[in-house]
């Protein structure tokens, strides 16, 4: 299917999820074109913990995830579809560990779709608890690089019970900070979960890739 691809996107699935569970989105959005690639995260976790904890209990399992994400694109090239095609997305777990991606990674990628998700962060911005983060303390958001041209769509709910608001907020910013064409979008009430918001974004890009 790759070989006749027109595009492709490397998903990464939520905790408790499946390669899969994610590659699933693509057959509901009626994307037959559009090549899916999935790493399977060990245990079906990304990391144990929250993404907000500090970054000396995320690094090890970072690591691990970015280079999922990385072996995904690479899989992607492999089959002849040029970097300017290829997306990465993921939801909870996976769309924080795409953000990521695309923040560290991403430089000649088509974009990022983030369902309920945010950036992990580079570095600790010191120990204080941050009611708006859950009180978890606040993360260093400094990436090097440019991503113009990239689109980029973050969503979450405005009550997540695992995605605060502001380090959403705080990501689109830090994204749109670095040239990407950032579309935000806030899904009222409480919840977490893919929206159709969510799945018309997938649609409208992955079509136009």
């Amino acid at each position: 299917m790759a070989g006749e691809a027109r595009a492709a996107v490397v998903l990464a699935h939520g905790r408790g999820g499946s390669a899969a569970d994610i590659l699933g989105l693509l057959d509901q959005a009626a994307l037959p074109d559009v090549a899916g690639f999935a790493p399977e995260a060990p245990g079906a976790s990304w990391w144990p913990t929250s993404y907000l904890a500090p970054m000396a209990q995320m690094a090890g399992p970072l690591g691990r995830g970015l280079a999922a994400m990385r072996d995904g694109v690479a899989a992607a090239e492999a089959e002849g579809i040029p970097r300017g095609r290829i997306w990465l997305g993921g939801f909870s777990q996976g769309a924080c560990l795409a953000l990521e991606s695309f923040a560290r990674d991403g430089a000649g990628l088509a974009g990022v779709l983030a369902f309920s998700g945010g950036l992990v962060g580079t570095a600790d911005a010191g120990s204080a608890q941050v009611e708006a983060l859950y009180g978890a303390a606040d993360k260093r958001l400094a990436y090097d690089g440019r991503r113009e041209g990239a689109q980029v769509w973050i969503s979450v709910h405005e009550r997540d019970p695992h995605i605060p608001l502001k380090r959403a907020r705080d990501s689109a910013e830090t994204l749109r900070g670095m040239g990407a064409d950032v579309s935000f979008h806030v899904h009222p009430g409480a919840g977490h979960a893919v929206m159709q918001a969510d799945m018309a974004a997938l649609r409208a890009r992955l079509n136009g890739a």
